[in-house]
């Protein structure tokens, strides 16, 4: 097969787990780890293959180590002030899947483009559901979107920032 067609093949199967991930979230506030562990197995898989990868091998593993321990210790920080759960394992498992995938410098933009929609997104969520402002929301679908942005348009803000300087 040719390289360019095995990259396309990757990146069309890793947008559609995704999508899948993101749509399961939606419907039941989980991300299955039958699905987000093989997601991150693959992702150092392919870090590791030679002229395959899309960063570094240890540039993968950190990313999902630290992607699984950001969230980790988000949630482990609230549930400490608030005596409940304010992130998902399963979104912690999402995110280290983003960092095996895309490495440890991608993760702070796939955070920015993640949060931010997913406050704008979680807002009109709750207002379609009739709930509540305090009411939970599923984060996959929104770590999804900016997994798939990251994928199609590699460090799009740091090169905007980088172009445009505030």
């Amino acid at each position: 097969m040719h390289a360019l067609t095995m990259m396309d093949l990757v990146r069309t199967l890793l947008i559609l787990a995704l999508v899948y991930l993101a749509y399961i979230d939606m419907r039941t506030f989980r991300l299955p780890d039958a699905m987000t562990i093989p997601i991150i197995a693959a992702g150092l898989v392919f870090n590791y293959l030679p002229n395959l990868g899309l960063t570094s091998f240890p540039n993968a593993i950190a990313g999902a180590f630290l992607g699984y321990a950001f969230l980790w210790g988000l949630n482990f920080i609230y549930r400490w002030a608030k005596k409940q759960n304010g992130v998902g394992m399963g979104d912690a498992k999402l995110l280290a899947a983003l960092g095996a995938w895309f490495g440890l410098s991608a993760l702070p933009g796939i955070l920015l483009v993640a949060s931010i929609s997913g406050l704008l997104g979680g807002l009109i969520w709750l207002r379609y559901q009739k709930q509540s402002i305090r009411s939970a929301f599923p984060f996959g679908p929104f770590l999804a979107v900016a997994g798939i942005i990251e994928l199609l348009w590699p460090q799009i803000l740091q090169t905007w920032f980088l172009n445009n300087p505030i």
